[in-house]
């Protein structure tokens, strides 16, 4: 496979992702982070096949890069829809606590 086609569709596909996500509404960011989650466990099920594989040792460690890279972005995904549900929490009334 040819390198430079490669990193031109990687190129690309970056450049486009960023274009729809800079015109998601703020409505709609929890359930985008709920479907990039989802594509990320995917993403972290693919890299662990390919550092446990028997592949060339810069094969894994690319893998290794990219199950880091996808845990970190599960994990950063759940802390800020966690976030953003707490904002539409209801305040709790003093009181309301001992019933």
């Amino acid at each position: 496979m040819d390198f430079w086609p490669t990193v031109f569709v990687f190129v690309l596909a970056t450049f486009i992702g960023l274009g729809v996500i800079r015109r998601v509404s703020r409505l709609l960011h929890t359930p985008l982070m709920s479907l990039t989650n989802a594509i990320s466990a995917i993403a972290v099920v693919g890299s662990i096949l390919v550092t446990g594989g028997d592949y060339p040792l810069r094969i894994r460690i690319l893998g290794a890069i990219a199950l880091f890279a996808s845990m970190t972005n599960i994990v950063s995904g759940f802390l800020i829809t966690d976030r953003m549900l707490k904002m539409f929490k209801a305040p709790d009334k003093p009181g309301e606590a001992n019933r």
